[in-house]
C-alpha cells in the first residue's frame, strides 16, 4: 500500500491499489459544497469540457442539495467525506458506520444516488498511512467502499498564489494523478483563478480531464437509489433545510436578546450609579425630615409562624408608628396570637376571607395618619426601615416609596439564588427605574404611600394578581413620584421549594401582564398618564416580560455549539455573558453592601434557575393567550426569620420550637447567614 496506487481496495477480503493512466488527470475537490466557490468552480469545469470528483461532507450536502443535483447532472462524480468532517482514526466503528450513513442519507436525499467511493479526512498521500489510518482503510473496505487519496496536492488551501497552485498540481513527465483541491473550507479565489488556466494548459499538453471511473475505464460510482431510502433522504434534507431556517430565525432572535441583555445591563450600570451617587451625596435631601406619626398596615393570612416575629420588629421601630394587622380569615390563629402579646399602638381587625387588596383596603380605612406603609405577615423591618421608607414624602411630589426587600433565608441553594436576584434583578432595577420615574412595582413586602395618592386612584385593586404592580402603575398615571429608598431594609422569607417557587412568580410574572394589559391605555394618552405609557410601559414589557421569553436561546445555542461546533467559540461567547452578568452582579452588591461569597452559585443559577423563570413565564404567557384564569396561591411558611436584635435582622434555626404566644429570648437568636 505504501508503494502503490492513491485509489486502495479492501472489498471482500483483497488489498490491492491502483493508479491513474498516463495523461489522465482526476481533480477532486474536498470538503464541500460551498454556495459560494462550488458554483464558480463547477463554472470553470463546464467551460473547458472536463470531469471531476466532489467528495463532499454530509452537513454541507444536506444545507446545498442543489449544488450535488447540478454536480450529477454535468457528469460529475460524487464521493463520501463523511458527514461531520471528523478524524476516523480516532473514531469506534460505530461512529465510522454512523458517518458513512448519514453522509450516504444526504446524498440519496439530495440528488437520488449512492455513492461507493469514499476520502478519509485529513488524509494525503498513500504511503502517508500509519498504524492509526489503515486499520480505517480496511474497515471501510468491509462495507464496499473505494478508498481514494492523492497523489498530486494542489495545496490550495494554503493560498499560495495561482502559479504555485498550478505548479503544485502539475505532474511529471505525463504521468496520470489525482489532484486534490479544495471547493469549500475558506476563500477559494485562487483554486478557481488557477483552475482556469490549469485546464487549458493541461489540455493543449494532451491531458484528459475525467471522473476516477471514466479514468480508470470502470463502471460508474453513482447507483441511482429508489423507494423508501429515497424518501428518506428527501425528509432529512427537508427537516435539515427547515432547521437551517429556524436557525436563522433564532440567530436574529439572539441578536436581539444579546442587544437587550447587553443594553440592559449598561443601562442598569449607568443610571444605577448615577442613583447611587445621588442619593448618597452629603447634601441630598427630599426636603423637611418626616417625623409625624403614620400608619403599618400587615395583611396577614394564616401567618401564625411569622406574625410575631413581624410584629416585635415594628415595636422596634425608630419612628412612631401604629400597626394595623388585618386578619383575612385565617384559621390558625393570627389573630389571637397578635391580640395576645397585648402591645402598644397594635390592633388587629378581623375581616372574613377577601384576598390581600381587600385586607389592605380595610387596614386603610382604619389608619389614622396621613403616611401608610404597607408589608407582608412573613417579613421583619430593622428599626430603621420605617424612618427611611418615609423621608422621600419630605418631596410634595413622591407619592409611593419602594423599599430594599432582602432574602432573610438565603442558607439554602435555592435561597441563595434568591438572594442573588433580590440584589441584582430587582433592587439594581429599582435604582434605574427611580432615574428613569417608571418604577413598576412597589414591594408588597415594603412599600409606604401617600394616602391622599392612594385615595385619588381607588385604593387598592384585586383586577390583578399583581396588586403591587397595578398600584404603582396608578401612581404613575395620577402624576405622583415613586421612589427608592435603598436603606428601608426589609427581611422576607422567600419560597425553599421549587414549588413553592413556582407558585409564587407563576402569580407574579402572570399578575405584571394582568396590569401592563390594564394600563395599555396609557400609551395614547397625553400628560403623566401618557409618559409613562410611552416610556414605562415598554421597558416594562420588554424588561420585564419579553426578554426573559428570550434569554433561552443563548443557553439553546451553547447546546447548538457544544455540538455542532465551532465549541470552543461558542464556550468563550458563553462565559463572556455570565462575565457581563457577573460583573452587574458584582456591583450591585457592592451598592448593597452584600458579602460576595453569596456570587459562587451564580453560574449554576444561570444554568437551572434561569430555566425555572423561563418555564414559568413561558406558563404565564400561555395561560394569558388562552384567557385562563389564575388564583392566589397561599405559600408555606416556617418562620424562620426573626425580628432584629439590633440593625441586623436574626433568624431562628429549623429545629427549634416555641410557643406562638410567647416572646423568644435574644439569647436564642443568630444573624442571619
Amino acid at each position: 500500500m505504501l508503494d502503490g496506487g492513491p485509489v486502495i481496495d479492501t472489498r471482500s477480503g483483497r488489498t490491492t491499489s491502483l493508479s491513474v493512466p498516463d495523461h489522465r488527470l482526476v481533480l477532486t475537490f474536498d470538503d464541500g459544497p460551498d454556495p459560494t466557490w462550488t458554483p464558480k468552480v463547477l463554472d470553470v469545469l463546464k467551460k473547458h469540457h472536463a470531469h471531476a470528483v466532489f467528495f463532499v461532507t454530509g452537513t454541507m450536502t444536506s444545507r446545498h442539495p442543489g449544488l450535488v443535483r447540478r454536480m450529477v447532472a454535468e457528469g460529475h462524480e460524487v464521493g463520501l467525506h463523511t458527514f461531520n468532517h471528523p478524524d476516523l482514526s480516532y473514531q469506534s466503528t460505530k461512529r465510522i458506520d454512523w458517518e458513512l450513513s448519514q453522509n450516504q442519507l444526504a446524498l440519496a436525499g439530495a440528488a437520488g444516488i449512492r455513492s461507493s467511493i469514499f476520502r478519509p479526512p485529513y488524509s494525503s498521500f498513500a504511503d502517508a498511512m500509519d498504524d492509526r489510518s489503515w486499520p480505517v482503510t480496511r474497515y471501510i473496505g468491509t462495507k464496499g467502499y473505494l478508498t481514494v487519496v492523492n497523489d498530486t496536492d494542489s495545496e490550495d488551501w494554503r493560498r499560495p498564489g495561482v502559479s504555485t497552485i498550478i505548479r503544485n498540481a502539475t505532474p511529471r513527465g505525463g504521468k496520470g494523478a489525482i489532484v486534490l483541491m479544495h471547493d469549500s473550507g475558506g476563500d477559494r479565489h485562487q483554486t478557481v483563478r488557477a483552475l482556469d488556466r490549469f485546464l487549458p494548459e493541461m489540455q493543449a499538453r494532451g491531458y484528459r480531464f475525467d471522473s476516477l471511473t471514466e479514468a480508470l475505464d470502470a463502471p460508474s460510482a453513482l447507483t441511482p437509489v429508489t423507494g423508501a431510502e429515497l424518501w428518506k433522504g428527501r425528509a432529512w434534507i427537508f427537516l435539515v433545510r427547515a432547521s437551517d431556517d429556524i436557525t436563522g430565525v433564532m440567530v436574529a432572535g439572539l441578536a436581539v436578546v444579546g442587544a437587550l441583555v447587553i443594553g440592559r445591563f449598561a443601562l442598569m450600570l449607568l443610571l444605577s450609579g448615577a442613583h447611587a451617587r445621588r442619593v448618597r451625596r452629603r447634601d441630598f435631601g427630599w426636603g423637611p425630615p418626616v417625623t409625624q406619626p403614620v400608619s403599618v398596615l400587615v395583611p396577614a393570612y394564616n401567618e401564625a409562624k411569622c406574625i410575631e416575629n413581624t410584629v416585635r420588629s415594628l415595636m422596634a421601630s425608630e419612628h412612631p408608628i401604629e400597626v394595623i394587622v388585618v386578619d383575612d380569615g385565617s384559621g390558625d390563629g393570627t389573630a389571637r396570637i397578635v391580640e395576645a402579646m397585648g402591645l402598644p399602638n397594635v390592633r388587629v381587625v378581623r375581616q372574613l376571607n377577601a384576598g390581600k387588596p381587600a385586607a389592605l383596603n380595610r387596614g386603610l380605612a382604619n389608619a389614622r395618619h396621613d403616611i401608610v406603609v404597607m408589608m407582608d405577615g412573613d417579613t421583619v423591618f430593622e428599626p430603621s426601615t420605617v424612618r427611611e421608607l418615609v423621608q422621600p414624602f419630605g418631596d410634595p411630589r413622591v407619592g409611593a416609596v419602594a423599599g430594599n426587600a432582602k432574602v432573610g433565608n438565603r442558607d439554602s441553594l435555592i435561597g441563595a439564588w434568591q438572594h442573588i436576584e433580590y440584589v441584582m434583578g430587582f433592587n439594581l432595577d429599582r435604582r434605574m427605574y427611580d432615574i428613569l420615574r417608571c418604577m413598576p412595582t412597589i414591594p408588597g413586602a415594603v412599600g409606604a404611600f401617600r394616602r391622599s395618592a392612594l385615595e385619588r386612584v381607588g385604593g387598592m385593586s384585586d383586577d390583578t394578581l399583581a396588586e403591587d404592580t397595578d398600584i404603582t402603575m396608578a401612581m404613575h398615571r395620577d402624576g405622583w413620584r415613586v421612589v427608592y429608598a435603598e436603606k428601608a431594609r426589609a427581611w422576607t422569607e422567600a419560597p425553599e421549594t421549587v414549588q413553592q417557587l413556582w407558585s409564587q412568580r407563576y402569580r407574579w410574572s402572570y399578575g405584571t401582564m394582568q396590569a401592563i394589559w390594564k394600563h395599555r391605555r396609557a400609551l395614547v394618552e397625553r400628560g403623566p398618564s401618557g409618559r409613562f405609557g410611552r416610556v414605562g410601559l415598554p421597558l416594562v414589557s420588554l424588561f420585564m416580560v419579553v426578554a426573559p421569553l428570550l434569554a433561552p436561546l443563548i443557553d439553546v445555542f451553547l447546546l447548538y455549539g457544544v455540538v455542532f461546533g465551532p465549541t470552543e467559540k461558542t464556550i468563550v461567547a458563553w462565559l463572556g455573558v455570565l462575565a457581563i452578568q457577573a460583573i452587574c452582579a458584582a456591583y450591585a452588591f457592592r451598592l448593597d453592601k452584600e458579602r460576595m461569597t453569596h456570587l459562587i452559585s451564580l453560574p449554576l443559577q444561570q444554568i437551572l434557575y434561569r430555566q425555572l423563570m423561563y418555564v414559568v413565564l413561558l406558563q404565564s404567557w400561555i395561560t394569558a393567550l388562552t384567557g385562563g384564569r389564575l388564583r392566589w396561591q397561599k405559600l408555606r411558611r416556617t418562620g424562620v426569620v426573626e425580628a432584629p436584635g439590633g440593625t441586623v435582622p436574626r433568624q431562628r434555626s429549623r429545629t427549634s420550637r416555641t410557643s406562638s404566644t410567647s416572646s423568644t429570648s435574644s439569647s436564642d437568636r443568630r444573624p442571619v447567614a
